[in-house]
């Protein structure tokens, strides 16, 4: 039986165990990046991610594209993770990222989806 190589805590899910090991632990640690506007981090304002700025700026291709940039950035952070598919579209009050990422030690490959709200800017 494999030795899980990184272990943490999450509250994320009520209904599951606090300790999370492994892929599941990057993946929640990749959640809380996004969920920290760039610039808001104290001492570290590269930290986080452009999303919340843009979320009133009108969705083009060239802000897609900075967005797809901007989680590759985010993502290479982690040595964990590799990127392997973003998908950055528009929905009706904010932005939906799709986003592929390979766990580096087992190859396995996990699909988050997040949802950029207007309603959740404060």
């Amino acid at each position: 039986m494999a030795k899980n190589l990184y272990r943490g805590f999450s509250t994320f899910n009520k209904f599951k165990k606090f300790r999370v090991t492994d892929f599941e632990l990057a993946k929640q640690d990749l959640f809380n990046h996004l969920h920290i506007r760039k610039g808001e981090k104290l001492m570290n304002p590269d930290f986080g991610t452009i999303i919340w700025n843009v979320l009133f700026e009108p969705f083009s291709e060239s802000m897609r594209s900075a967005i797809a940039d901007d989680l590759k950035r985010i993502v290479s952070y982690d040595p964990r993770l590799v990127v392997d598919e973003i998908i950055v579209t528009s929905v009706d009050q904010g932005i939906m990222v799709e986003l592929s990422v390979i766990f580096k030690q087992t190859n396995e490959l996990s699909r988050m989806s997040m949802l950029f709200d207007q309603g959740a800017v404060t």
